[in-house]
């Protein structure tokens, strides 16, 4: 099993980290050079429970991720659901306010590989972008 864990601390609230990473076509900025489209809405909201996104990133084939669970400003859920060389995929952001007005958002996301080594390969590379894209986050 895979693991990827990112703790990072942003100077802006919680609801608006929230907001913002909650909505699907925004996270073509962490996942660049993603493209990241919802193509259907959500039970209760457009990007909430039930709601899913196609990415497609380079050459590789595209692959849908569902939305699995919504807690406001504090939890969303996820898993790949279609096209991956991926399997067991869960993605976890949690969220929480911090003393000084800022946010902090805890990302975990396991998988494993369909293939021996797919697993390590794609961990490296996702590590390296979502650390580089959430280094670029401006609210």
């Amino acid at each position: 099993m895979q693991r990827i864990e990112i703790n990072r601390s942003f100077p802006f609230p919680v609801e608006k980290l929230f907001d913002f990473l909650s909505d699907h076509e925004n996270l073509e900025l962490i996942f660049a050079p993603a493209k990241i489209q919802r193509i259907k809405e959500g039970v209760d909201a457009p990007n909430g429970v039930g709601s899913v996104r196609r990415m497609r990133i380079l050459l590789a084939p595209p692959f849908e991720e569902t939305v699995t669970e919504v807690v406001p400003n504090e939890r969303i859920e996820y898993r790949i659901s279609k096209g991956s060389p991926l399997k067991n995929h869960q993605g976890v952001m949690s969220f929480s306010a911090q003393p000084d007005g800022g946010s902090r958002l805890h990302y975990v996301i396991t998988f494993q590989g369909k293939l021996p080594l797919v697993g390590p390969l794609i961990k490296a590379g996702l590590q390296r972008g979502i650390e580089r894209g959430l280094s670029r986050l401006r609210l």
